[in-house]
């Protein structure tokens, strides 16, 4: 999937590489990229202070929260940094200008795979999770990054129809869909048609007929009340979406593995943050956290309009991942 660091994102392959101007101390902002630095705090007896980077999109800013949180309680101070685009806040980790930040495997992996490599360099990731993490390390270790151990949890792209149209042709997987031989219309970026994991994909691993494509932003409102007026009939979304229901739709399950392995993993500068004291603070949120969780936690932020930080707090506090003392 192109997965840009906003939501909606794109399908999963790596952005095209822009031209990044050079980052001034402190993480200024640049070519118009918001940037937004919120003090997390300090626990007593602190031992250090760390900078937790987070992309704008909802998920990402409340993963930034939960890994600030983890940290505080294992006696660091914490900072976050919001920055746009990957292409921004991916050399400021190399620079140890933020310290930590949560990411996605099968994208990362895609991303400095084309860094360094070039534009058309053969995939390195795939949709198994311990190739794509192997194969991410490979590219991090040499840039000064250590890639932490991946959770449960995975954000990905995902295909989600009507209720109705699900129950009416008795579809559940995409594979129900591609047997129904149902021509379907797909709300989804312009970009799908040339995108393996997109349009071909569909039609070569499941035999599905796309017959038109909508070209309307991944996930969007716009998008989504395409399919369910009807006039679209798929929709291209990711798997943590948390709006569907508002709009009676449902995901379609990926049960021949078309998509990458984007399991959410930290990754750190490995020579501010590479500590194992870090590394297990982090893992206790690999232990817990699944893609239904990271879900709700979207939904309680995109539907509900609680913080971030309120929303990271609670989760936290109802799988007593935090330590009694204060």
């Amino acid at each position: 999937m192109i997965r840009t660091v906003r939501r909606p994102r794109i399908v999963r392959a790596v952005p095209a590489l822009a031209v990044v101007a050079a980052l001034m101390p402190g993480l200024a902002a640049c070519g118009g990229d918001s940037l937004e630095k919120s003090g997390g705090g300090s626990a007593e007896g602190s031992q250090g202070s760390l900078v937790v980077g987070s992309a704008s999109f909802t998920e990402s800013r409340i993963l930034a929260e939960i890994y600030a949180a983890l940290l505080r309680d294992a006696g660091y101070s914490t900072s976050i940094r919001t920055v746009d685009a990957r292409e921004l806040y991916e050399p400021a980790l190399e620079k140890g200008q933020i310290d930590v930040v949560p990411e996605y495997a099968a994208t990362l992996a895609e991303f400095l795979n084309k860094k360094q490599n070039g534009k058309d360099a053969p995939a390195v990731a795939s949709s198994d999770t311990d190739a794509t993490v192997k194969a991410l390390r490979r590219l991090a270790d040499p840039r000064g990054l250590k890639v932490l151990d991946p959770g449960r949890a995975v954000d990905q792209n995902a295909f989600a129809v009507t209720a109705d149209f699900a129950e009416k042709h008795q579809l559940k997987t995409l594979s129900d869909l591609g047997k129904s031989k149902q021509r379907v219309r797909l709300a989804a970026g312009d970009e799908c048609p040339q995108r393996p994991f997109c349009e071909p994909g569909l039609e070569k691993t499941y035999g599905i007929t796309v017959a038109g494509l909508d070209p309307l932003e991944v996930g969007s409102t716009q998008a989504k009340q395409a399919v369910k007026s009807g006039k679209d009939q798929l929709l291209l979304t990711t798997t943590t979406d948390a709006t569907l229901d508002q709009f009676g739709l449902v995901l379609l399950k990926d049960d021949k593995n078309l998509q990458n392995a984007d399991n959410v993993l930290p990754v750190v500068n490995s020579r501010k943050a590479g500590s194992q004291k870090i590394a297990d603070a982090l893992d206790r949120l690999n232990k817990v956290l699944t893609t239904a969780d990271l879900t709700e936690l979207n939904k309680k932020v995109d539907a509900q309009r609680l913080k971030p930080a309120d929303v990271a707090q609670r989760y936290l506090e109802q799988k007593r991942l935090l330590s009694a003392r204060k």
